[in-house]
């Protein structure tokens, strides 16, 4: 029953979508399960959902032999519409059906609208249907005050110098003023997120850095308008219950423009931010977003006070296609003393029903002389995906001193090609069997100033859908990297040298249907790795339901490598306990081990949404060193830990 919660997805939902301006690209999504819990989202361009959103709205259901009902609230205060007649909406409505795995919509949609596994189709808006004879209200200019106070008290033996039990307070105002009835503003002072949900530990097992979500709300709503170069949901290579060959991490290698979590959090440390303000909306045929952020200075990490400047602008084209701008500016380098800019121009172009264009040119400028010149970065994939055959072919560069400073980059001085291919025939012949899946991938990555190889992967997957839903995958992958500096694997004490590695390995995979009690991920990985063996077996995103309101969510991961120049193991342990008293008010625990940084970490939320948009929320948090093991004989020293207890209320006006 927790709001948003994946659980609710794996039961049997309504959904309602509305498009309100009738743009076909864009909208708000409302869904909830017999048990009354609630979910919502903001689709942009016919994806990019963002289930952070968390509007004011209501649902009540009731259940009866053979089915259930369902009652939805929805203020027209919580939607953005044309204020001027005719009030035409879109209008999406599907009910997911899980025993069945079976999907069924308002409309009709082509299969491939799906994304393999039928619950995609949502994001196919321009295929919704038509709402007319809506009188709404007039629009005004809605007004919300939200204040905060929070108390707590932390430990934080990693500072210099040490905190113990120090005890604090503040206080601090989030405002949104409805500039229009399409264009809202936000305004936030002495922001703060103590209240959020910590990072999940992960494996890393490459020399590249990890990419963690956004998972602050103030980043969160509108985020969708701040996508640089993104589509929506078209493919089938790594998107929405599509396979495992989406590549070399994926579209991960993807450089992003505007990457939230550089503003505020700081080589792992959490920098204050004193205020900002965000408009975002929609003005004709435009999209607009604008943000702007200031932070303080914080020791540690060495951060000083900092401004930063996000602009962007978007048009739609033709039936499902848009071309935009962004600019990004930081008003203190972490390269040399003064500024760094980033700005760039994308488009995304879908044609007929499975045909997609997406393409950008971006260029960075740094302070320092020796960072001009080789500056952008660019890109052009070509995708079709139909439901029986699929084809990708992607080309993207980034050359060596392009460094969005408010972004992300995974890698640097690479040009990368890739191309792939699927046939997904559906077998009339085998009841048990819903779909077959072949794909077979290449990427190549080399220099983008030398045109030196540095990655050439070969993937090969065959893949079998059960019409419950279950998932059993057969994975080949040959490797090739090179390494021009030593590498030190994450959790081992030794470097593997300079040079070319080749390896190999297979992995097989078994999903179950996220509709039964027991679900997730089990997979059994073995091959070699640099020059050596990997052997690893995990269960991932699993879920295990307890009780109507009660689950639990493992991921466990072991994993052995062996090689000429020394051998180690990583383990990782992921388990959170979900408890929902009733649909406003839930518990979240978070536990996690982590071999790899010898560390262990809980995490304990509870909130309670006592009346509409307004919460109280009391969190624990503690990290402790547990390089001797998790033997309860062996110390686990603290390193830091705190408690905090928050509570804001919503003023609508």
């Amino acid at each position: 029953m927790r709001r948003d919660t994946s659980q609710l997805r794996q039961n049997d939902t309504f959904t309602a979508f509305f498009d309100t301006f009738y743009d076909r690209r864009n909208g708000f999504n409302f869904y909830t399960n017999p048990l009354g819990a609630r979910a919502d989202q903001q689709f942009t361009n016919e994806g990019n959902p963002n289930a952070d959103w968390n509007p004011v709205w209501d649902v009540r259901t009731g259940r009866f032999d053979g089915g259930w009902t369902v009652e939805m609230e929805i203020p027209f205060k919580t939607l953005r519409y044309r204020s001027e007649p005719p009030h035409i909406w879109g209008i999406q409505l599907r009910r997911a059906i899980r025993r069945k795995n079976e999907w069924v919509y308002l409309t009709r949609l082509p299969i491939s609208a799906g994304g393999g596994s039928g619950s995609a189709g949502i994001f196919r808006v321009s295929a919704a249907g038509t709402l007319v004879g809506l009188e709404p209200p007039p629009a005004s200019r809605n007004i919300e005050v939200k204040p905060y106070a929070i108390g707590g008290v932390t430990t934080d033996l990693t500072a210099s110098p040490s905190i113990v039990d120090e005890r604090s307070g503040d206080a601090g105002i989030d405002i949104k003023y409805g500039i229009t009835q399409n264009l809202t503003a936000d305004f936030t002072l002495n922001t703060d997120f103590a209240q959020v949900e910590v990072d999940e530990r992960q494996v890393n097992l490459t020399r590249f850095p990890l990419f963690f979500p956004e998972k602050r709300e103030f980043f969160l709503e509108g985020r969708g308008i701040f996508g640089f170069a993104r589509g929506g949901v078209t493919g089938r290579f790594g998107g929405p219950g599509g396979g495992p060959t989406g590549g070399v991490f994926g579209d991960v290698n993807v450089p992003q423009l505007f990457y939230s979590r550089k503003i505020g959090l700081e080589r792992g440390r959490v920098v204050p931010i004193v205020g900002g303000a965000r408009v975002t909306g929609k003005v004709g045929q435009f999209d607009v977003g604008a943000l702007n952020i200031h932070t303080g200075d914080e020791t540690v990490s060495s951060s000083d006070p900092t401004n930063f400047t996000v602009v962007r602008l978007r048009r739609d084209l033709l039936r499902r296609s848009s071309v935009g701008a962004m600019f990004t500016n930081r008003s203190v380098s972490r390269v040399a003393p003064g500024s760094s800019q980033a700005y760039g121009i994308d488009g995304t172009f879908a044609f007929f029903e499975n045909v997609s264009l997406i393409t950008y040119i971006a260029q960075t400028r740094l302070p320092s002389p020796e960072y001009r010149g080789k500056d952008m970065s660019y890109q052009g994939k070509f995708e079709y995906a139909a439901d029986r055959y699929g084809f990708q072919v992607d080309h993207l560069v980034v050359e060596d001193n392009f460094l969005p400073e408010v972004g992300f980059l995974r890698r640097d001085n690479f040009r990368r090609t890739f191309s792939a291919a699927r046939f997904s025939p559906r077998p009339r012949s085998i009841e048990s069997v819903r779909q077959f899946s072949l794909e077979g991938s290449i990427d190549y990555i080399v220099t983008a100033d030398e045109n030196l190889l540095e990655t050439r992967q070969g993937i090969v997957a065959f893949q079998t859908e059960f019409e419950s839903s279950d998932r059993l995958t057969f994975t080949g992958t040959d490797n090739y990297e090179v390494l021009v500096r030593p590498f030190t694997p994450p959790g081992s004490d030794f470097s593997i040298p300079i040079g070319g590695y080749g390896f190999t390995d297979g992995e097989v995979s078994y999903s179950i249907g996220q509709q039964r009690r027991i679900n997730g991920t089990l997979a059994a990985r073995y091959g070699e790795y640099f020059g050596g063996d990997l052997t690893s077996v995990e269960f991932r995103q699993g879920r295990i339901a307890v009780l109507p309101q009660m689950s639990i969510e493992p991921t466990i991961s072991f994993n052995w490598i062996d090689t000429p120049y020394g051998a180690f193991q990583t383990n990782l342990a992921v388990t959170r306990v979900n408890y929902a008293f009733n649909p406003r008010m839930f518990f979240s625990g978070l536990l996690q081990y982590n071999s790899a940084s010898n560390s262990f970490g809980s995490n304990l939320r509870l909130r309670w949404e006592y009346s509409p948009g307004s919460e109280l929320f009391v969190v624990y948090t503690d990290d402790r060193d547990v390089t001797g093991g998790l033997r309860p004989d062996r110390g686990w020293d603290l390193r830091n830990r705190g408690f905090v207890v928050k509570f804001n209320r919503l003023f609508r006006f």
